[in-house]
């Protein structure tokens, strides 16, 4: 069974529904690097909670892998994840083949009066 490989991201963004409780969820979008590939948002474990989460973004082949034919459009993608229970104390790290982004997510409720 294909496990995946990282692929590159070209955009990642904590989006936050205005709903209460906040429910941030990542999104990362791209190019596929080939047809037929699925792509994952997976994060990392860990044994205590860091600063910043790493989530790698993965790339998992449908079938035989074949690099898109020449003057095709890449196709683009997009991934989502839902950040409870996998955001560190600042934060997430999107992790792709070619680099890393650190992002906030704000866990602050709205404040009440009192």
């Amino acid at each position: 069974m294909d496990r995946g490989r990282l692929v590159d991201f070209e955009r990642a963004d904590v989006i936050s529904p205005m709903i209460y409780p906040p429910q941030p969820r990542l999104v990362v979008q791209g190019v596929l690097p080939t047809p037929g590939t699925t792509v994952t948002l997976q994060p990392l474990m860990y044994v205590s909670q860091p600063r910043y989460w790493g989530i790698q973004v993965v790339g998992t082949a449908g079938g035989v892998e074949r690099p898109a034919a020449p003057g095709t459009q890449p196709l683009p993608y997009s991934a989502e994840l839902d950040l409870a229970g996998v955001t560190g104390t600042e934060g997430v790290e999107v992790i792709g083949a070619c680099g890393t982004e650190r992002l906030v997510v704000s866990s602050t409720a709205p404040a009440q009066e009192g």
